[in-house]
């Protein structure tokens, strides 16, 4: 009987709160969220070739792809602003306000993933990241075959092969280098390398 007595106030507290259900989430309010676009289908890139672009926002050089005549799918610039050389590159699309997503890059004997957010750009927003141009990932630009470039949602673009981007990243990382010699004190210089 006693122990009875123990039981009892903890039967009555275990009353007060409802045993757990499936419709809990339904009686706690959630915010309102917007969700993640369509994804977007792969381009074909039939044709399609890297070609000299204008320089924009810091850049000294920049390449863009795509078919002729058509919207360029994908950019790189070489970007010194005056401290540091990187390599900037754009996923030409459509992207959701504020979204961050990783670029993977699959060729020339690389897999290589490089963070991308996404950069309004007048009234859209567009996929853009940049690296140090020593970064060893963009080796998977500079060979000589075709890559693939794919951004989670917003397709996969062949990037058929051509030496333009490597090319780019080899002026950047020279660049960079001659920036690096330029800080060094004098008598490091003049001392010659063994």
């Amino acid at each position: 009987m006693r122990h009875l007595l123990l039981f009892l106030p903890l039967l009555a507290l275990a009353a007060c709160k409802p045993p757990a259900s499936d419709d809990y989430v339904a009686r706690v309010p959630i915010e309102e969220r917007a969700a993640p676009s369509e994804p977007i289908l792969s381009p074909d890139t039939e044709g399609a070739a890297w070609v000299s672009g204008q320089p924009k926002e810091g850049a000294v050089e920049r390449i863009i792809y795509g078919a002729p005549g058509q919207r360029p799918l994908m950019a790189l610039s070489c970007l010194d602003s005056g401290e540091n050389v990187r390599v900037g590159y754009e996923r030409l699309v459509r992207a959701d306000p504020r979204a961050q997503a990783i670029l993977a890059l699959i060729g020339n004997s690389h897999v290589t993933r490089l963070f991308v957010n996404a950069v309004e750009t007048g009234d859209a927003w567009t996929w853009r990241g940049a690296v140090p141009a020593d970064e060893p990932g963009l080796d998977a630009l500079t060979g000589g075959r075709s890559v693939e470039a794919t951004v989670p949602g917003a397709g996969s673009v062949i990037l058929n092969a051509s030496p333009l981007p490597g090319e780019l990243i080899d002026r950047c990382r020279e660049r960079q280098r001659a920036k690096e010699l330029a800080e060094q004190p004098a008598q490091e210089q003049a001392e010659p390398q063994a």
